[in-house]
């Protein structure tokens, strides 16, 4: 697949993925870090920002994310201890379409919600592209 930046990032999707209704059963049935994780983001609670639970992309399902900012939260348990080269993978594939990826261990939600939730506002804001001003009107004479 081939991304560039401005492009909607809707329908992009693995279509094994949607066959088998896997976003549906990871959403019906959060792990508790994704839940209580869940209770900041949705409702456009951080920045008005739409995020999305267990959201399709390519061959990923992505615990959490906001596409209008193009953020990216992945949440890594211990199983993802023996996963790096698989999540530097998935993590080169996201960035590679214009996301931003953050990545939190399960621990840190539960002991630092707080610190975790500020790093995605960073994130969110950082990728507010600035709207150019427009042109200054010529100068009398001019024009």
């Amino acid at each position: 697949m081939v991304f560039k930046e401005g492009v909607p990032v809707k329908g992009q999707m693995n279509r094994k993925i949607i066959r088998e209704k896997l976003p549906r059963a990871l959403r019906n049935q959060p792990t508790k870090v994704e839940h209580q994780l869940w209770q900041y983001l949705r409702g456009r609670q951080l920045e008005g920002c739409k995020f999305r639970r267990q959201h399709p992309f390519g061959d990923y399902i992505l615990n959490f994310a906001c596409l209008e900012r193009r953020v990216v939260v992945e949440l890594d348990g211990s199983q993802h201890a023996e996963e790096v080269a698989y999540d530097a993978q998935r993590t080169r594939f996201l960035e590679n379409a214009g996301f931003t990826v953050l990545r939190f261990w399960n621990n840190e939600v539960f002991d630092n919600i707080e610190g975790v939730t500020e790093m995605i506002l960073g994130a969110l804001d950082s990728s507010i592209t600035p709207t150019p001003s427009p042109p200054n009107p010529p100068l009398e004479g001019e024009g």
